[in-house]
């Protein structure tokens, strides 16, 4: 599928590897429909790219966010070639101490904000019998301690997208996932200024702790979307631990993992007494979007009591 003219929605496209791969797509001719809901971030990203694209702020848990997104870009293009749901977050924390919200939160984002978009995108991509495309990761099937709320939306994403492959291929719609390992991101960053998370980075295998760059990211992703690929990987070995997913959870392979669990367990109980449940689950950005959502929902219900982080 050459790139030059096609339309192209993604989410999460004001920073990482949303905004890598935009830049990447416009290079190929790309008309681009970018989705975020850092209404500001993404204008301050969007007047750096070398052509103009239509910026649109939304929340992908709102499906009605979606819907009106979709409308919006069909009115501006008149179709959509490509739809891209890579918005996603991360939380952190062992089952026992994380913040109950934080952990629904990226459900919330990684999974239902995935359905919503494709789903609000479907019946544009259906009939220009175009591409859908979805971001896992690696966590799809190497699921390390305190990553669980991660690891399970990103698996939940990869069983989706495998379902809606063989549902729409009578279609003429091609599905494709996107398994990222560790990618120099804001996201992962922010995830390292935790010494609890930078405990769980030094137990893992070196091949495992890697960090691609998120120009190298985009560009095997733009190249994905040109073969309508089923899978993505990025970097490339990471096919190798997708064949590999059933002995990454062998006894063997859990071994450094498990001598480290305590660690993390401590290093997060201590980060939780000093910054509060919230601080510790999310990374700074995301933590300012958790207190915005709750200073909102205070207002708008005042009688009610909202847990407050500790």
């Amino acid at each position: 599928m050459h790139l030059n003219s096609k339309v192209i929605l993604l989410t999460g496209a004001a920073s990482g590897i949303g905004a890598a791969t935009a830049v990447e797509l416009q290079k190929h001719g790309a008309q681009l429909v970018l989705l975020d809901n850092d209404g500001p971030g993404l204008a301050a990203f969007a007047a750096q790219l070398p052509q103009p694209a239509l910026c649109i702020t939304a929340d992908v848990t709102s499906p009605a966010d979606c819907n009106a997104a979709v409308a919006q870009a069909l009115a501006e293009y008149g179709c959509l070639d490509v739809v891209w749901a890579n918005a996603g977050i991360a939380s952190f924390g062992p089952l026992a101490h994380t913040d109950p919200v934080a952990w629904k939160r990226c459900l919330e984002v990684n999974l239902f904000g995935v359905f919503n978009t494709v789903h609000a995108a479907l019946p544009a991509i259906q009939k220009s019998r175009g591409y859908v495309l979805a971001t896992a990761s690696v966590a799809a099937f190497a699921h390390p301690p305190a990553m669980s709320a991660y690891a399970a939306s990103k698996a939940a994403v990869e069983a989706m997208c495998n379902a809606w492959r063989i549902e729409l291929a009578a279609h003429g719609v091609a599905v494709g996932v996107v398994h990222p390992s560790w990618v120099k991101t804001a996201l992962v960053s922010e995830g390292a200024l935790h010494p609890a998370f930078a405990r769980l980075r030094a137990a893992m295998p070196r091949p495992l702790n890697g960090e691609a760059t998120a120009e190298l990211a985009a560009q095997r992703i733009a190249a994905g979307i040109q073969r309508r690929a089923r899978q993505i990987w990025v970097p490339g070995w990471v096919r190798v631990l997708h064949w590999l997913r059933a002995a990454l959870h062998s006894p063997l392979a859990e071994r450094e993992l498990l001598r480290a669990a305590p660690d993390i367990e401590r290093l997060y109980v201590q980060g939780l007494a000093a910054e509060g449940r919230l601080a510790s689950s999310f990374g700074p950005r995301e933590l300012q979007k958790a207190l915005a959502r709750e200073r909102v929902s205070t207002v708008a219900s005042p009688h009610t009591v909202h847990p407050q982080p500790l």
